[in-house]
């Protein structure tokens, strides 16, 4: 199987860990580089007092065997043995004045309730609806399929863009915020801004509901940390091998091509290629030093958005919330007056309950969080000084655990675990450029590298290329496994090999 070409990957998230899985699979030696203790990225969790704290997973496209995404989940381990829950409702919003907006999973439900709470807004919730089940039918074949089927299946789905594309490149071109405006009553105004990132493209809202619709975004029991050690258990078992706490300070090149690493501690190690899953600023302008880039390269970086950093405040409680529905994205409620956390002044707070996954928390008790946008660079400057940066991580906690008694009240004296993470702990658990959870926001801007994938190269290097986030706008665990399937494709095609899956 050895073909002597060696490979170093930079990063042991869910693309560089992928990235490993394929080039074991096509006979690739590969040696993986972490600056972390475990496999994480920002597919990840940790533990607090006995409560477990998911910072990542809310659902995941691809759980339903039928799908064309479990094949790679299947692929890359994650699959095997992972019982998904599929959820009736994705959020729910609660104004002061005692209504309840709820979205559900269901098509036909939603809109059912949608026209009901709001029939002045007829027009634009059925253009919503509509958007939706335009997506429904996008059902691409899987490597399970017979023949016959496969073809039926890969006709549908290639239907989808022939007979949508304009409609579809519609939806592409209209933000969440543009959308909202549409709207005459206030909580659906406001819904449309809670439930999706403002500056995001509607069209992948449409197909978030589609695939929930279609039982195809199930929550995994167990959240993130089990499915990024399932990705490091298959590739080790493909004869990879990982360093931990390995931090990678240089990228070494020659005659303009990659030829290896410098880690944090002075040592150098060699190899035929160099692939980085790491985060795409850091990786090219501080590991490469900024000397392999061109305009087109450097035009994300200076123009496009990002997803938003964020705050994030953990709780373990001693409450089982059996009372409250299972929900994907958790509940919005308006604050009886508004409050100012952090940076910002806020009127709604976002909970997310964890009470569908019982593993999270001992029995009786459970995990929620609530997070909120907040700027970077305010984090930056407050962090100057570290007194001054745990004290306020500590008034933010208390804030919210006063905030969390108007809708759940006894709540304070329940909690028995507390965390709070800022952009600044982001950055510093994965690198991530300004502490971003995702990378690039698709918007109309930029909305055409989702037909046209990024190049995973940088201009006037070889040997060397990238994979994850960086270069997949929209981010996300699917779009990181499939970049870098995508890449160890490409490498096979250099080297003038078939690639393979095992």
């Amino acid at each position: 199987m050895n073909d002597g070409k060696s490979v170093i990957i930079i990063g042991a998230g869910f693309a560089g860990l992928a990235a490993g899985i394929y080039a074991r699979m096509n006979g690739y030696q590969t040696r993986i580089f972490e600056l972390h203790d475990q496999p994480r990225g920002l597919c990840t969790s940790w533990n607090r007092k006995g409560f477990t704290f998911d910072g990542c997973i809310h659902w995941l496209v691809g759980s339903s065997p039928r799908s064309q995404m479990h094949d790679i989940w299947e692929e890359t381990g994650i699959s095997q043995g992972r019982q998904f829950i599929d959820m009736d409702e994705y959020c729910r919003l609660e104004d002061t004045a005692g209504g309840t907006l709820v979205f559900y999973t269901d098509i036909d439900r939603l809109e059912k309730h949608l026209l009901e709470f709001s029939p002045m807004d007829e027009r634009p919730l059925r253009e919503f609806i509509d958007g939706i089940r335009m997506c429904l039918p996008f059902d691409p074949p899987t490597k399970h399929d017979l023949l016959f089927k496969r073809i039926l299946r890969q006709i549908k789905s290639m239907s989808v863009f022939v007979l949508k594309g304009r409609k579809m490149k519609q939806w592409m071109n209209i933000t969440a915020e543009e959308f909202s405006k549409r709207f005459r009553d206030p909580l659906l105004k406001k819904a449309f801004l809670q439930i999706w990132v403002p500056e995001f493209s509607m069209f992948f809202m449409l197909f978030t509901f589609a695939w929930l619709h279609n039982r195809n975004a199930g929550y995994p029991l167990g959240g993130s940390k089990p499915m990024s050690e399932a990705l490091e258990n298959r590739y080790r078992a493909l004869g990879g091998t990982i360093r931990y706490k390995s931090r990678v300070s240089r990228i070494t090149t020659s005659e303009n091509r990659a030829t290896g690493i410098v880690l944090e501690d002075g040592s150098q190690h060699m190899a035929d290629r160099i692939i980085s899953a790491a985060d795409g600023h850091c990786t090219i302008f501080e590991l490469l030093e900024g000397k392999y880039i061109n305009e087109k390269s450097r035009l994300p970086y200076e123009k496009w958005p990002l997803f938003p950093s964020l705050v994030y405040i953990s709780f373990g409680v001693n409450r089982s919330f059996s009372d409250f529905p299972f929900t994907v994205s958790g509940l919005s409620f308006a604050l009886k007056e508004p409050a100012i956390i952090a940076d910002e002044r806020r009127d709604w707070l976002e909970v997310h309950i964890f009470n569908q996954d019982p593993t999270l928390a001992p029995p009786g008790k459970t995990c929620l969080n609530v997070m909120f946008r907040s700027d970077y660079n305010w984090w930056k400057n407050i962090a100057k000084d570290r007194k001054k940066y745990v004290e306020k991580k500590n008034e933010i906690a208390e804030t919210v655990t006063g905030l969390l008694e108007q809708r759940f009240p006894g709540i304070s004296l329940q909690i028995e675990a507390t965390d709070v993470a800022t952009p600044l702990t982001f950055e510093r658990y994965t690198g991530n450029w300004k502490g971003s959870f995702e990378g690039w926001l698709i918007t109309p801007d930029n909305s055409n590298f989702v037909m046209r994938p990024m190049d995973q190269v940088l201009p006037g290097l070889k040997s060397f290329y990238m994979c994850g986030q960086w270069v997949e706008p929209g981010g996300g665990l699917p779009t990181s496994i499939m970049s870098a399937k995508r890449l160890i494709k490409r490498i096979c095609r250099e080297d003038g090999k078939k690639f393979r899956v095992e």
